[in-house]
């Protein structure tokens, strides 16, 4: 069977990418830029707030080993789907969350976990999640890659990301890619 592809943005890249890469069924990541009217952003560009883009994560994923409800689940759990265009300290409508389907089934599933996270009020405030097709993905520099796993004792690692990779292990341990 074939990988399925997935774009997902949950705010800094960094952090989206180091919860997902990490769960059992995950081929590849690719931190980059989604959506958006720029072809071939830059970093720098997509930080000014005017280009349309998300920092976003390609996932691709084996669904017989990950349901996307499940990948899906994970991501929801690990950012803020209820503030529009912030993610803690990182403030701008490139920090949206968005789910980025390339198979119509995609969106569909997406919509309706939605609906069903909102009746189970997870959260205080609505999500605001917004849930398209894919239009666009340019992959970010390389120095953007897993950086998590190149620069694990920097601050925004150990400050940002490192407790959402505890939250991971306690809620999702089952999902987790076994230790290398």
């Amino acid at each position: 069977m074939q990988d399925d592809v997935i774009v997902l943005a949950g705010g800094c890249f960094w952090c989206t990418q180091a919860v997902l890469q990490r769960l059992r069924g995950v081929r590849r990541t690719v931190c980059g830029y989604a959506q958006g009217h720029v072809e071939q952003p830059t970093y720098e560009q997509v930080c000014t707030g005017t280009t349309g883009c998300a920092e976003a994560v390609q996932v691709t994923y084996d669904a017989q080993q990950l349901p996307l409800r499940v990948l899906l689940e994970v991501f929801f759990a690990t950012h803020d789907p209820t503030t529009p265009n912030r993610q803690g300290a990182d403030v701008g409508p490139q920090y949206r969350s968005g789910i980025y389907w390339t198979r119509p089934q995609q969106g569909e599933l997406a919509r309706a976990l939605i609906e069903a996270l909102q009746a189970q009020r997870r959260w205080p405030d609505p999500i605001v999640t917004e849930v398209e097709p894919l239009h666009r993905f340019t992959p970010a520099e390389p120095e953007h890659q897993h950086y998590h796993d190149r620069h694990p004792w920097a601050g925004y690692c150990v400050a940002v990301i490192d407790p959402k990779l505890v939250k991971l292990r306690q809620q999702f341990a089952a999902w987790l890619q076994p230790p290398a």
